[in-house]
């Protein structure tokens, strides 16, 4: 019998997932079913009950879903505790598992497919959202020299830092704090916020990219994003979206639900427009 899985969110026509997990089971010769579902807000844990009646294995999240998710879950892995937010439940007969596996997918996809080591480096998160949330303990287990979040809330900040009161390297800073002779040339800038969603950059200092930084926008698909535009004029020269996040995510979801790792790259390379 085909085993069932979906990712739910809203809007959810432009979702990448059912391809990508459609790709990974013909890659993997497993035997499953991914589709769409589009979610109503207020009704997810009664259409998620729905779901399993017919079947439902496992569920990938997108948004606005991840904090319904965490209520859902009555069993949670430590990343999603951490995050606040589940973007993968999965279903034994009595049980729903949430798991948060974008930090995962973007630490993997920094440190194994851009062969950028994270350990030692200078790190500067931009935005203090979900996003960020969610990248902040698989990036501090990397054990970087120095963290800065940057943020326009004060409140969301105080709110992360409570939850990571033993990071020691990890600090929040107002972008109107960043100052020149101290938060110059980060080795990794990555844009956690919305920005580029909207066509917009965040409102970062030019001095904090440098020439061999690497400036990633966890955004995809969209191209040269402005904030990506503002680190190459800034001088950087290695520019990245967040399409190797996407996949990487979904690999994690994939060998949990599996058990066996697809190959990522080729995927990868398949989805990765010019950032042009």
């Amino acid at each position: 019998m085909t085993d069932l899985y979906a990712v739910i969110g809203n809007p959810i026509a432009q979702s990448k997932s059912p391809f990508i997990h459609q790709s990974f089971a013909q890659q993997t010769g497993q035997d499953m079913d991914y589709v769409p579902i589009l979610g109503e807000p207020g009704r997810f844990a009664e259409q998620i009950d729905d779901w399993r009646a017919r079947g439902l294995r496992g569920l990938n999240i997108t948004a606005p879903f991840k904090l319904d998710a965490f209520a859902y879950a009555a069993d949670l892995s430590p990343e999603a505790r951490k995050a606040g937010a589940v973007n993968c439940l999965t279903f034994g007969d009595k049980t729903a598992r949430g798991d948060n596996f974008d930090g995962i997918g973007l630490v993997r996809d920094i440190t194994v497919n851009l062969a950028t080591e994270i350990r030692a480096k200078s790190v500067l998160l931009l935005g203090s959202g979900g996003a960020t949330r969610g990248a902040l303990a698989p990036f501090l287990q990397q054990q970087p020299q120095r963290l800065v979040v940057a943020h326009r809330s004060p409140e969301a900040a105080e709110a992360l830092a409570r939850i990571f009161p033993e990071a020691q390297r990890l600090a929040f800073k107002h972008y109107e704090a960043l100052a020149p002779l101290e938060d110059a040339g980060f080795d990794l800038i990555l844009n956690a916020t919305s920005s580029s969603l909207h066509g917009a950059a965040p409102p970062v200092p030019p001095f904090v990219f440098g020439p061999n930084s690497l400036a990633y926008d966890l955004s995809y698909g969209k191209g040269l994003t402005p904030f990506l535009r503002l680190a190459q004029e800034a001088g950087t020269k290695r520019v990245v979206d967040g399409v190797g996040m996407l996949v990487e995510q979904a690999a994690e979801a994939f060998a949990l639900w599996r058990g066996v790792r697809p190959d990522t790259a080729p995927l990868i390379e398949k989805l990765t427009i010019p950032l042009v």
